[in-house]
């Protein structure tokens, strides 16, 4: 299973232009020049920071921060998020708080998503984050959270393309929304699904990671069948045949897996934001990852021991969607929920509606 076998000239990325993912400006911002804001994202299976300074145009990044906190881990046998997984997540946004009062940050908002929504103890667990390090989480609705994916990666959409696909691998879920672009250059929300197939919940349901092909092929056509569900209301198959979908992955899996096709000594968010792959080898990458022995795989640059584990969910879920929804390139994006918050936050948010009240 050597990377090495896949013939990379022949599948080589397309890099965006400089101008090609600079955020629009979009009618004015709602704060002046020069306001420092921030926007923390605490997922299933990571927590993520992002402060910017408003400029004219949008915004500038000052500042970001990563941590896996793994809040979803035992949540589907449990029904909590457990001691150990809020102090991981205290742990973590204690240092995202000593970021935010260095740089001075004056519009502040923390999303937390599916593991809160889930969680029995959600309530306890708000408490304790505003005990411990004075943020005030906003727990969000699967609506809001693609709304603000979508307005996070905005700037990736092409005007070429009628449609898009954005999707979200997360910790606990899995968001799918499919959008329109319109006359007047707004980009339309017109259906959005939130699957129970996130990379901790997979995991944990599925027994992974595995080096079995049959366990993971179960798994793969269990996300696959719960997409297909889904298409059938939304009939966007044979618009991506034809061309016509424009897909954009925005998780830490495609993130990841680009980076590995990239054969990087390191992340660089730099060479993978934006950057165009084509579908079917990332497909076939994924496969390659994801039945790999665990220590192999925790030995990828790109990966490490922390991904190594999780990742294998996350490949079964890509497989299942271009099963789903065939592309012949994908486009990655390192950005997503964060920005969409920090758009919402400067007035930058009128760009992407809803085709009717979810």
């Amino acid at each position: 299973m050597a990377l090495d076998r896949i013939d990379w000239d022949k599948v080589a990325p397309e890099r965006p232009s400089p101008d090609d993912v600079l955020v629009p400006s979009a009618g004015g911002n709602g704060l002046p020049a020069g306001v420092v804001c921030a926007a923390i994202d605490l997922g299933t299976n990571n927590c993520r920071l992002l402060i910017a300074r408003t400029t004219a145009r949008g915004f500038r990044i000052v500042d970001s921060y990563s941590r896996i906190v793994r809040l979803g881990e035992g949540l589907a046998s449990e029904g909590i998020i457990s001691t150990d997984a809020t102090a991981r997540a205290v742990k973590a946004l204690s240092v995202c708080q000593r970021k935010i009062t260095r740089l001075g940050a004056r519009a502040v908002r923390a999303v937390a998503t599916e593991a809160c929504r889930r969680a029995a103890n959600r309530d306890s667990f708000v408490r304790t984050v505003a005990r411990e390090t004075g943020l005030a989480l906003d727990i969000i609705s699967p609506e809001e959270e693609a709304r603000l994916a979508v307005l996070g990666c905005q700037s990736l959409l092409d005007p070429r393309f009628p449609y898009g696909l954005v999707f979200d691998i997360g910790g606990g879920s899995t968001e799918v929304v499919f959008l329109a672009r319109r006359d007047d250059g707004r980009v339309e929300i017109l259906d959005f699904a939130s699957l129970p197939a996130g990379v901790i919940t997979l995991s944990e349901a599925h027994g992974l990671p595995t080096t079995d092909p049959a366990r993971y092929r179960r798994t793969r056509e269990h996300v696959r069948m719960l997409m297909a569900a889904v298409e059938e209301r939304v009939g966007f198959a044979d618009y991506a045949r034809e061309g016509r979908v424009q897909l954009i992955g925005t998780s830490g899996t495609v993130t990841t897996l680009a980076s590995t096709f990239l054969k990087l000594p390191r992340y660089d968010r730099r060479r993978v934001d934006g950057t165009w792959f084509a579908a079917p080898a990332l497909t076939e990458l994924a496969r390659k990852v994801a039945l790999m022995p665990q220590d192999r795989r925790a030995r990828l640059p790109s990966i490490g021991p922390d991904r190594a584990r999780y990742v294998v969910a996350g490949c079964a879920v890509l497989e299942a969607l271009l099963a789903v929804w065939p592309a012949d390139r994908l486009r990655v994006a390192d950005r997503g929920l964060r920005e969409g918050v920090l758009r919402t936050l400067i007035g930058l948010d009128d760009m992407v509606v809803w085709k009717k009240a979810p």
